[in-house]
């Protein structure tokens, strides 16, 4: 299977300009009342390095995403002898064989856009609703916070899905 890296640097964006208007003129203010914010307590931080590293951070989410919105990568995977790379002889030909009858079914960016909402409400909600617990945060924490990361991963899985 090719796999279009570029698009993981692309996808990769998504998060920083999303959070730009989540956490900007949609919820901005919302969030830091909810986080115990200002807007002087956050102007004094090193915003460049934020932003190089939730880049960073998110490529790795782009990477794994893929996993999730692209299907044919499992049976590939499935295929392989333990220990190779490469598919040979009886694998390799059925393999092409499926990827010729199979290879672009669900490889639309709807699709990608829905394990991608899936992945948000599922995994990420789950998990920052344990810790928002713990921390004693409230319920809108959690909402703010997980609308973003399930809006977030809907686009980058259809984009990935599309276009990977």
């Amino acid at each position: 299977m090719q796999t279009n890296i570029y698009i993981f640097f692309i996808a990769a964006l998504i998060p920083l300009v999303i959070g730009f208007i989540w956490y900007g003129p949609l919820f901005g203010n919302t969030w830091m009342k909810e986080m115990g914010f200002t807007k002087e307590s956050l102007a004094n931080k090193n915003m460049v390095l934020t932003f190089i590293l939730c880049y960073i951070f998110s490529f790795f989410i782009a990477f794994i995403l893929q996993s999730l919105v692209i299907h044919q990568g499992g049976v590939f995977s499935t295929m392989l002898v333990s220990g190779s790379t490469e598919l040979e002889g009886e694998a390799l030909a059925y393999f092409e064989d499926f990827m010729t009858k199979y290879g672009n079914n669900y490889r639309t960016f709807k699709h990608g856009l829905l394990h991608g909402i899936l992945t948000g409400l599922f995994f990420v909600l789950p998990i920052l609703s344990i810790i928002a617990m713990f921390e004693r945060k409230s319920v809108k924490y959690v909402a703010i916070n997980a609308g973003y990361w399930i809006v977030t991963l809907a686009f980058m899985g259809g984009i990935i899905c599309e276009w990977a």
